[in-house]
């Protein structure tokens, strides 16, 4: 029955009723924001609820039908759905201002493995794009267990090492702060993606082509800026 309604919503204007969206813990804080105004302005009639979990949980939730759509990061194991990429990015490597390798233009997987490289615990998609991006399987890391970035750049700005954060979360934790340096990576990007996953069967489809549109509109605005 819930999918007969979705298909006649479907019939009606993009984003007019409910939108049940799951959002990785490294996206949302730093999409949401830019995003949000927007959807309220051009689709009053949207009701949006939004869950946010690391990536198997929420893709869990999407594949038994509790969400309608979730914003992830690629590469992922998306077996059985349906991605819609948005954006693409890189990663940078943030070190504190007064750390020897801050000078430098780019890092190397050397200079990584100069500092305690700390990431976000297991479990986190980010930790796996963050190893393949410059093959530091080898780089010794510290484990705190952090479960957000905020934590990892408050630990970098106290001197206990340094981390890896994506590009969309740049201006909102480092920016502006003298501690800290921002150093794009030696390797050759895009690190990762960002997509909108759906199930194959899923009616919405004018929904989720908005939604990317504005989304990867807004990113490219911020980008500019």
């Amino acid at each position: 029955m819930e999918d007969l309604r979705k298909l006649a919503d479907a019939q009606r204007e993009p984003l007019c009723t409910a939108l049940s969206l799951g959002v990785i813990p490294t996206i949302g804080p730093y999409l949401l924001p830019r995003v949000l105004p927007a959807l309220e302005d051009r689709y009053p009639h949207l009701k949006l609820n939004i869950v946010e979990d690391q990536s198997a949980e929420v893709l869990e939730q999407l594949r038994r039908g509790a969400l309608d759509a979730a914003v992830i990061a690629l590469p992922y194991d998306c077996e059985g759905l349906l991605t819609f990429p948005f954006w693409q990015e890189d990663l940078l490597w943030i070190v504190h201002a007064d750390d020897e390798n801050a000078g430098v233009e780019s890092a190397t997987v050397d200079d990584l493995a100069r500092t305690h490289l700390m990431l976000l615990k297991d479990g986190h998609c980010l930790t796996e794009h963050a190893l393949a991006a410059c093959n530091l399987e080898t780089v010794a890391t510290h484990s705190f267990s952090a479960t957000s970035l905020s934590t990892l750049i408050q630990l970098v700005a106290g001197k206990i090492g340094s981390t890896l954060v994506p590009d969309i979360a740049v201006e909102q934790l480092v920016r502006g702060n003298r501690q800290l340096r921002a150093i794009p990576l030696a390797e050759p990007g895009p690190h990762r993606k960002l997509a909108i996953a759906i199930r194959p069967n899923y009616p919405g489809m004018a929904d989720i082509e908005a939604l990317a549109h504005l989304f990867g509109e807004k990113l490219k605005t911020a980008k500019k800026n």
